[in-house]
């Protein structure tokens, strides 16, 4: 079989692979390691107004008929990094699966702050906030995992969802396990492999582009310090990327081992605004 063919066949099976993070011997999340797949380093609930969806359904309009929201007709998958228990599944977060440039593990913890507050929960909570606002907005919005108490999916079958859905974006929640003197966030983006992605890089881009504006803008956070280039990270080793035939992205929404990031990942009002950013460039992109 040809290195295209395989790669073809991997994203029809729905493989599995991983996106940030590592498992701490004990098995419980790692510090240092990011959501499902290691980063290349050691590695308000009131909305402002101005960029609320509508709280309510849309009135008639004189013909009777309810007016279309503006991603009305649109598909965005939302993945929510890790799962809350796969610290206690180290044989199936750590199984190999092939994301065409290597072998990576299947999932990992994904990291935590330095009070314990999981990466898992934090890109769980951030990821239901975006699906309502997208909804209110009349996307259709599916999520690549329904709880944070469970296991899983590999990074392969984060992808396979996302490419059986159609999705016309798929947007992929992080949040960062650096070096505690690092801050800010960054959106990865997918490269060329000669492999399923390729098509769609161009598109990833937009959408990466969008969506780091609008964090900047409605979330107010910083670029990244210590990794990218102005927030935005190329790169050819996360699955999640690499086996996706539509747009999609990674937004690292932080460093959880920077203090500063850390106390603003556990307040509610920080991640509405954080799932408003990701709503609104998503929104930039589509339209």
């Amino acid at each position: 079989m040809t290195s295209k063919a395989f790669a073809a066949a991997l994203v029809l099976c729905g493989l599995s692979a991983a996106a940030c993070g590592t498992s701490a011997a004990n098995g419980t999340p790692a510090g240092p390691a990011r959501n499902g797949e290691p980063t290349s380093q050691t590695t308000t609930q009131t909305a402002q107004a101005a960029h609320a969806a509508p709280a309510t359904a849309p009135a008639p309009s004189a013909g009777g008929s309810v007016p279309a929201g503006p991603l009305s007709g649109k598909i965005v998958v939302v993945d929510p990094g890790h799962n809350g228990l796969n610290y206690k599944y180290p044989s199936k977060i750590n199984k190999k699966v092939n994301i065409l440039t290597q072998w990576k593990a299947c999932d990992t913890t994904g990291t935590a702050t330095d009070n314990g507050y999981s990466e898992a929960a934090f890109t769980w909570d951030v990821s239901q906030r975006l699906a309502k606002i997208l909804r209110d907005r009349g996307a259709t919005v599916k999520l690549t995992r329904t709880s944070n108490s469970g296991v899983g999916p590999c990074i392969t079958e984060r992808a396979a969802i996302g490419n059986k859905a159609k999705a016309d974006a798929v947007i992929s929640v992080h949040a960062d396990g650096a070096p505690p003197s690092g801050h800010g966030f960054h959106v990865i983006i997918p490269k060329k492999i000669n492999g399923p992605v390729d098509p769609v890089v161009g598109a990833s881009t937009e959408l990466g582009i969008d969506v780091r504006d609008s964090i900047r803008s409605v979330a107010g956070m910083p670029y990244s310090t210590y990794v990218g280039t102005k927030a935005l990270s190329f790169r050819n080793d996360l699955g999640g990327l690499n086996l996706s035939t539509v747009p999609k992205i990674f937004v690292e929404c932080g460093n959880m081992r920077n203090p500063g990031d850390a106390a603003k990942f556990q307040s509610a009002a920080f991640r509405q605004k954080m799932a408003l950013a990701l709503a609104d460039g998503t929104q930039t992109y589509l339209k």
